[in-house]
């Protein structure tokens, strides 16, 4: 008994030496496994900040294709905005130009309708000195206008024959038409009955006395009848060349260009 005693303290002291360190073995793997945990969870929060990081800079990487892309366009449309305010401006000058011509081709017209207007006015006062200033005269559209009567220069509305007085008148006349050989001269016969035989033959003798006998050129004069709408008469039409004021304005325009 005494000889196995030493061997079983020895083998006691073991077992209490190996129980104490199997406890500290367990507290250190307790210990190992909350650092464990810890590093774990450390690792979690460092891969959800990584998710994260990469979530905005994936955003940032996305924002920035869009502002790229948008400045892109924003430069296209200043680009095509500056050739559109470009191509506008040079139509709003070219637009410019353009009335500035019509202007000037406009004030040439008006100022050739004007000198007219004043010639067939200072016209008016030498008829009316021809003729007297009771002469049936006037200025109608920039033509000077006189009229008779059937019975002064006729006798009657049926006669085509001239009366003195009918040719003294036509006389007078004849001095304006020959005195102003660029106006064109019309004798229009005015008719209220519709038999226009007469007023024609009326017409022809009024002519042939301005012609034949009095030496007005034949080509600055013409004949013809109409309706006179409620009047009759023989009415002696002094306009200017219609042609030639064409002529002339067409010029004056060509040089204002």
């Amino acid at each position: 008994m005494n000889k196995f005693l030493p061997l079983f303290l020895c083998l006691l002291i073991s077992t209490i030496g190996f129980s104490q360190k199997k406890s500290e073995l367990f507290a250190e793997i307790e210990d190992l496994k909350t650092k464990i945990q810890d590093v774990e969870q450390q690792l979690a929060e460092k891969k959800r900040e990584v998710s994260s990081s990469t979530a905005k800079a994936e955003t940032l990487e996305m924002e920035n294709i869009g502002l790229r892309d948008a400045n892109a366009t924003l430069l296209k449309n200043l680009s095509s905005f500056s050739e559109l305010s470009k191509k506008n401006s040079e139509n709003v000058n070219k637009t410019l130009a353009a009335l500035e011509r019509k202007e000037k081709q406009l004030s040439v017209l008006n100022e050739m309708i004007a000198s007219n207007d004043s010639t067939a006015i200072v016209l008016l006062s030498k008829v009316k000195q021809t003729l007297g200033e009771n002469a049936n005269a006037d200025v109608s559209d920039g033509a000077i206008v006189i009229s008779n009567s059937l019975t002064n220069l006729f006798g009657s509305d049926t006669s085509s024959d001239l009366t003195d007085e009918g040719k003294t008148w036509l006389a007078n006349v004849a001095k304006v038409i020959i005195a102003n050989p660029t106006l064109k001269t019309e004798v229009e016969g005015l008719n209220i009955t519709g038999e226009f035989g007469v007023t024609l033959d009326q017409v022809a003798s009024v002519s042939k006395e301005l012609i034949g006998t009095l030496q007005v050129p034949s080509n600055t004069l013409r004949a013809s009848v109409k309706d006179g709408n409620f009047k009759e008469g023989v009415v002696i039409k002094m306009q200017p060349d219609h042609k030639g004021f064409y002529d002339r304005a067409k010029e004056r325009l060509t040089k204002g260009q």
